[in-house]
């Protein structure tokens, strides 16, 4: 079957395929340009190329970072060619995006530590099979002094002006560093260098992806249409995810511990997460909200989340067992896996005991729990602050989550 789309007749598999692209999706610019480029690929059987770059400025990624990963994988089992970009080279300059100051460059060794990791994480989003892994350095390095100032002469500084970051530190007197304009210009250079036909990544990416069309074009290219994502609040529902606010899921982080952590994000943001990292159809998506809309528990529909979650990044076994462990902590049971802890010495209080077991970060902190409630020992509540804890094994518990069997004496 086919539909007439801005005057020209669509198939069902193109409208599906612009459908899939905009799931989730904050922009996709221009729209009818993205229409064409599906309609020409369904019609010659030419497979289109799409492009994310990842700076590797980390050792590891976080879910947050899949949200573009998942847009990827989405269009990759449409047929399309995805080309997933280490930026070495642009690591070496920092993306200055959303920075209110010079973004100190990392060095080589940094960068080919951290990038190690970044594909094998990413493969577990990606199909490794009909992935193009490309690093940036490969066009860039050969570039050299002549090529760099060829490719600045393309953009003007009022255009890189209009960026909003740079107009904000412009505006407060806060230094811009020459080098921090070579960085959209390089990131652009990379969708010519590739010939991308689209480009992903986050809100905060939008105008870098902008320059990639401009300079398409400058060198005689059809320029690349733009997607951007949401970028995904943490656990605190609030931030953007991020290590350094500690409300992030690592990809490699332990099946339990991941499991627990997407059951405690709120039963709002829940939506969000299912639209941005689910596999489900959106109609499944629709369904389970009308059902919990009309009475049903959001816990049983955030559990189906976390098993899906958890299931990609370790296995269906992992995700079974961490339900399991989730269920036991909130009966009050014990985990299968907790710390062993050997403490030499004893009697202690239980405040000194809670610290040298390493559950609170210090003594007050011990006897504030002891107080709310929320410590036990082999499952029983403790109330006494002034307890001194006898030699022994015991398992202790400090609020829900914290757990270690320890041996004193």
């Amino acid at each position: 079957m086919s539909r007439n789309v801005n005057d020209a007749v669509t198939s069902d598999r193109v409208l599906e395929a612009l459908a899939v692209s905009k799931r989730g999706c904050d922009e996709l610019l221009p729209e009818a340009e993205w229409l064409k480029k599906l309609q020409r690929s369904e019609a010659t059987g030419t497979p289109l190329r799409i492009k994310l770059g990842l700076d590797p400025t980390a050792p590891d990624i976080h879910i947050g970072h899949t949200v573009v990963l998942n847009k990827m994988r989405q269009l990759q089992d449409l047929g399309h060619q995805v080309i997933f970009l280490i930026g070495d080279f642009t690591s070496m300059i920092g993306d200055p995006s959303g920075r209110n100051a010079t973004r100190p460059p990392l060095t080589k060794e940094q960068i080919e530590s951290n990038a190690q990791t970044y594909y094998q994480q990413a493969s577990l989003v990606l199909d490794p099979a009909r992935t193009e892994i490309r690093y940036n350095s490969e066009w860039s390095d050969a570039l050299g002094a002549r090529g760099m100032i060829q490719l600045a002469a393309r953009y003007t500084v009022a255009r890189m002006m209009e960026r909003d970051d740079f107009q904000k530190r412009y505006s407060a007197n806060t230094p811009i560093s020459v080098h921090e304009f070579l960085y959209p210009l390089m990131q652009g250079y990379d969708s010519v260098a590739l010939k991308s036909d689209l480009e992903l990544g986050g809100t905060d990416q939008k105008f870098n992806l902008l320059v990639g069309r401009h300079l398409q074009q400058e060198y005689g290219q059809e320029p690349q249409c733009v997607l951007t994502m949401p970028l995904l609040e943490g656990l605190d529902g609030v931030e953007k995810m991020s290590k350094s606010k500690n409300n992030y899921i690592g990809i490699t982080e332990p099946a339990n511990s991941m499991f627990a952590k997407l059951l405690s994000i709120s039963d709002t943001l829940m939506w969000k997460y299912f639209t941005l990292l689910s596999f489900r159809s959106e109609a499944e998506i629709a369904k389970l909200k009308a059902e919990v809309e009309g009475g049903r528990n959001p816990k049983g529909a955030k559990v189906l989340l976390a098993k899906e979650i958890t299931t990609r990044f370790h296995s269906a076994a992992a995700a079974e067992a961490a339900e399991q462990d989730f269920q036991n902590r909130a009966r009050g049971g014990v985990p299968d896996e907790i710390p062993e802890v050997s403490l030499s010495g004893g009697p202690l209080g239980i405040g000194a005991l809670l610290k040298q077991a390493g559950l609170v970060p210090s003594t007050s902190e011990a006897l504030r729990m002891v107080e709310q409630g929320g410590v036990r020992i082999d499952g029983t509540v403790l109330s006494d602050k002034g307890l001194r804890v006898e030699p022994g094994i015991y398992v202790l518990q400090v609020g829900k989550r914290k757990f270690a069997r320890v041996t004193l004496g």
